[in-house]
């Protein structure tokens, strides 16, 4: 398609020598003789137009606002119907007399076509005066098509580009930020349209695909925001007393629940290895026994990272998973409900407890991306730990984690309560204990643990109410609240008033109320966290040991609930706590005795689970409802939050 150029140039040859054309900005393209089109304003192309008296077309180049101004010889461009414009970047300016050939409905005619100069710029051959030539091997683009420069004015060799043309780089392979699928991936064109990053991984053990039409994994796992039933869970074990983590007597497990009205697949991984794989009914709870990790659970620190120390499990549909540390009833004994991948976030409040004796508290931070920096910030009790992994004795620490990797951090003396967590990227926190008495001097010690809830999914008001006591379950047990700050400066009021210190003066501060059963109502200015700690049996409130549970705000309560309480147990409870007048049944019996909550809207229900069956419950409400469930026996508990929204 080059070969009039040359015939042009030859025939207008005046000195023996060719004039060499500018090849920095050239546009070839078809026009109508006599069209008298002229390039748009800001049109980054040139344009083709005749002369006024001369009947001779002329090229006059221009370029968009906030581009480089310059105009070239040999650059016509047409803009009429069906032509076709192919750019080339600048790279200089020149004056002089150039043909070109200009085809018109089939035929071609030769004409002379004088260029425009710009007067602020003139890039010449110092020697010459001739204009550059487009250097060998040079890359141009003459729209869609991709040209290699001779070095003499003309073209080595030309492509088509089916996506676009980039000047000094070629054919584009896609175009700039667009998303497309390749397999099960997610990628996005680069900024210069050479290349694919990936963004996302559609992940067929979570039901996932990638839509080709949309760029984006679909599924009834996609797209779940910020929702507490999800398909993406990393269960951890915890710090334990090394008599109560051994199996077959002692077993770590979850517990999946699957509300939907279709089985769900679910797969458990640890790094790279499969370790077990279950299919969980519709409106069913499947209990998955899994190893102890013995790096996490046994001894007494130091602090440590342990690589892929984290179970990873993934539902084929939305779920609600909780952990057991062990499952079944024994002296040391604590549960957790498990937050979705999600859910996650970097910022988290630490809620513990201080050391026992010998036995520590601790905390753990599980990361389900690599790379993850994690920042440690102790609070003012919280600055004695078992150094290790990258904490420092004083409880600061920069640690990365990658994905499954776990950081758990043990105390030396201290107690963890109020340490901030922040990671760079969604990270899980765990917090809890050993084995403690609750109070210090009240017998006897159990485990506490329990998954920490987001910074940003904390609130300003929560609705308190203690556990029943077991054997007498017409009387409340009594338990310690605690109370924590998530930002200094923060105002508490108390619904009865409670005998406590209202202002927290620093975020990781926090009040403790002491041994009682009393329900209340705490709302503050700005976000807190609350931990309810039930007693020791030594206490004289009943039978059991400690155990901890995080309350969840209103805001949070869900309509259904489906749980699994262990029939191992002397006892099993659902704790709910709703607004006054709400219907709420319990495995579809219809709650009637409720207690008041001080002044306020709100009622709370004690309800002893039937331990015939296989340990799978349900609670629906016609309003949303706050549960806990909880088990007892002698030497020990367990108690964990239902779910949230």
């Amino acid at each position: 398609m080059h070969a009039p150029i040359h015939r042009s140039i030859h025939l207008l040859l005046s000195a023996a020598a060719l004039l060499p054309v500018a090849a920095c900005s050239v546009s070839l393209g078809e026009a109508t003789e006599g069209d008298g089109s002229a390039a748009t304003q800001g049109s980054p192309t040139t344009g083709l137009s005749t002369s006024e008296g001369s009947g001779q077309p002329s090229t006059t180049s221009t370029t968009s606002a906030g581009g480089p101004s310059s105009t070239g010889e040999g650059t016509p461009t047409t803009e009429a119907p069906g032509s076709t414009t192919n750019t080339i970047e600048p790279t200089g300016t020149e004056s002089g007399a150039v043909t070109s050939d200009s085809t018109a409905t089939g035929s071609t005619s030769e004409s002379s076509a004088t260029s425009t100069t710009s007067a602020t710029t003139d890039i010449t051959d110092s020697t010459t005066g001739a204009p550059p030539v487009c250097p060998e091997d040079a890359i141009v683009c003459d729209g869609g098509i991709a040209q290699v420069c001779d070095g003499a004015g003309g073209f080595k060799s030309e492509a088509h580009c089916p996506v676009g043309c980039i000047p000094d780089v070629g054919c584009a392979e896609c175009a700039p930020s667009a998303f497309q699928c390749m397999g099960d991936q997610i990628v996005q064109c680069n900024d210069a349209g050479t290349g694919f990053d990936v963004i996302d991984t559609c992940d067929g053990l979570q039901g996932l695909s990638c839509d080709p039409g949309l760029g984006a994994c679909v599924g009834v796992c996609a797209g779940l925001g910020a929702s507490y039933v999800g398909c993406d869970y990393y269960p951890t074990v915890l710090q334990q007393g090394d008599g109560a983590n051994n199996a077959p007597t002692n077993e770590y497990a979850v517990a999946v629940a699957n509300t939907s009205d279709q089985s769900a697949t679910v797969t458990i991984t640890r790094g790279a290895g499969m370790v077990t794989q279950v299919i969980v009914p519709a409106a069913s709870v499947q209990v998955v026994v899994l190893p102890w990790v013995d790096e996490l659970t046994k001894g007494k620190g130091p602090s440590v990272r342990v690589v892929d120390g984290a179970y990873r499990l993934r539902s084929t549909l939305p779920v609600t998973v909780y952990q057991y540390n062990p499952l079944h009833a024994a002296a040391s004994n604590d549960a957790s409900l498990l937050l979705p991948v999600n859910t996650w976030s970097g910022n988290y409040l630490v809620a513990g407890w201080q050391n026992y004796i010998n036995n520590p508290g601790f905390y753990a931070v599980v990361a389900s991306q690599d790379g993850t920096t994690v920042t440690l910030q102790p609070s003012a009790t919280g600055n004695a730990v078992e150094a290790g992994a990258g904490v420092a004795a004083d409880g600061t620490g920069v640690v990365m984690l990658d994905r499954g990797d776990v950081l758990q951090v043990i105390s030396s003396g201290k107690d963890l309560t109020g340490t901030i967590v922040s990671a760079d990227k969604p990270v899980q926190v765990f917090g809890g204990h050993e084995c403690t008495d609750i109070p210090l001097d009240v017998a006897a010690c159990d485990h506490l643990e329990e998954s920490m809830f987001p910074i940003e999914d904390l609130a300003k008001e929560y609705v308190i109410a203690p556990p029943i006591q077991i054997p007498n379950d017409t009387f409340e047990k009594a338990q310690v609240v605690r109370v924590i700050a998530s930002e200094a400066n923060t105002t508490l009021v108390f619904t009865p008033d409670q005998p406590v210190a209202k202002l927290l003066a620093n975020a990781g501060d926090f009040v403790e109320l002491p041994v009682a059963a009393a329900r209340f109502v705490v709302t503050a200015d700005k976000k807190i966290l609350v931990a309810q700690y039930m007693i020791g049996q030594g206490a004289g409130y009943g039978t059991s040991d400690p155990s901890m549970v995080l309350a969840v705000d209103p805001l949070h309560w869900r309509n259904d609930y489906l749980f699994h309480a262990p029939t191992t147990w002397v006892a099993n409870y659902v704790d709910l706590i709703a607004p006054k007048n709400a219907t709420v049944t319990v495995d579809g019996a219809v709650i009637g005795s409720w207690q008041a909550i001080g002044a306020s809207d709100y009622q709370v229900a004690h309800v002893k689970l039937d331990d015939g069956g296989d340990g799978n419950h349900t609670v629906s409400g016609d309003v949303s409802v706050g549960i806990s469930i909880y088990g007892v026996r002698f030497g020990g508990s367990y108690w964990y939050p239902g779910g949230l929204q």
